[in-house]
C-alpha cells in the first residue's frame, strides 16, 4: 500500500518535471511574440496622466488575466475536437491587429497630436471615459496577442499528454502576463525613480544624480520609440499569421526577407481593412447628415 502511494508520488513528480521542461521549450517558442506583446502593450499603456498610470495598468492586467481564462479552455477544446478552426481564428485576429496598426499610422499622419492636446479641455468625467475607452482597446488587443501566445505555445506541446499540455501552456500564458505588464509598470514609473535618485544625490556631478537625470530624460523617448515599435509589431504579427498560414502569399513573397514580407502583408491588410472602415464611416455619416 505504502509502495503504491510513493509510486504515485513518483509518477506525479515525473509528470511535473516533464511539464517544467516542456514549459521552457514553449516559452522559448513564444519569445518573439512576447517581444511584440511588450511593445504593443507599452504603446497602449502610454499617454496617461502620471497619477493614473498604475491604476490603468492594473485594469489592463486584470483584463489580460480574464482573457487568458477565456482563451485557455477554448484552445484546449479546439485542439482536442476542432483543430481545423485554429488557423481561421488566428487569421481573424491577425486582421484585427493589422487594422489597429493601420489606424495608428492614419491617426499620426492626419494630425493625431492636435486631437490629444484638445483633451486638456475635457472634464474629469470625459477624461475617465477616454481612459476607459483606451483600456478597453488595450484589453481587446491583448486578447488577440494572448491567442497568439497560447496557440504558439500549444503547438509546441501537441504531442504531449493533455495534462502536460494544460500545465505548460497555462504557465507560459500567465507568466507572459506577469512579465509583460510587470515590465511595463516599471517602465512607466522610470521617471519617478529618476526624480527620487536626483533628490538623494548630494550634488549634480554625482553618478546618482546623472543616472536619475538620464532616466527622466530617457522616458519620453523610450515611450515614443515603443509606440512606433508597438504599431509595427501589430503589423508584423498580423502579416506573419497570413505569411505562415496562406501558402499562396508565402510563395508570392518568398523573394523578400521574412520580416519585410510580414510587414508588407500587414500594411496591405491593414490599409485594406481600415480603408473599408473609413469608407463605411463616411457613407454612414453622409446618410446620417442627409437624414
Amino acid at each position: 500500500m505504502t509502495g503504491g502511494f510513493f509510486a504515485l508520488l513518483d509518477d506525479i513528480a515525473t509528470l511535473l518535471d516533464d511539464a517544467a521542461v516542456v514549459s521552457k521549450v514553449a516559452a522559448k517558442k513564444t519569445t518573439s511574440i512576447l517581444g511584440d506583446d511588450l511593445a504593443v502593450n507599452a504603446q497602449k499603456a502610454s499617454d496617461f496622466a502620471s497619477s493614473r498610470e498604475l491604476p490603468v495598468l492594473w485594469a489592463i492586467t486584470k483584463g489580460s488575466f480574464r482573457n487568458k481564462l477565456i482563451i485557455l479552455p477554448i484552445a484546449f477544446l479546439l485542439s482536442a475536437f476542432a483543430p481545423w478552426a485554429i488557423v481561421p481564428i488566428l487569421m481573424l485576429g491577425g486582421t484585427y491587429l493589422a487594422y489597429e496598426g493601420a489606424e495608428k499610422i492614419y491617426e499620426y499622419l492626419s494630425g493625431h497630436k492636435e486631437k490629444k492636446e484638445s483633451q486638456l479641455n475635457l472634464s474629469e468625467k470625459e477624461l475617465l471615459q477616454v481612459e476607459a475607452k483606451k483600456v478597453n482597446s488595450a484589453i481587446r488587443t491583448d486578447f488577440i496577442l494572448s491567442i497568439e501566445i497560447v496557440i504558439i505555445a500549444l503547438g509546441t506541446v501537441l504531442q504531449q499528454p493533455l495534462f502536460i499540455q494544460i500545465i505548460a501552456v497555462t504557465v507560459v500564458a500567465f507568466l507572459a502576463t506577469i512579465g509583460v505588464y510587470g515590465f511595463v509598470a516599471l517602465l512607466v514609473r522610470m521617471d519617478d525613480f529618476g526624480f527620487a535618485l536626483i533628490e538623494k544625490a548630494h550634488n549634480q556631478k554625482s553618478i546618482i544624480h546623472k543616472l536619475g537625470r538620464l532616466l527622466v530624460i530617457s522616458l519620453p523617448k523610450v515611450i515614443r520609440a515603443l509606440t512606433v515599435i508597438g504599431t509595427f509589431a501589430m503589423l508584423l504579427v498580423a502579416g506573419g499569421i497570413f505569411m505562415h498560414n496562406v501558402h499562396q502569399i508565402h510563395e508570392l513573397l518568398h523573394f523578400m526577407p521574412s520580416l519585410l514580407g510580414e510587414l508588407f502583408v500587414g500594411l496591405v491588410l491593414g490599409s485594406f481593412t481600415f480603408g473599408i472602415h473609413l469608407l463605411y464611416s463616411k457613407v454612414f455619416h453622409k446618410e446620417s447628415t442627409n437624414d
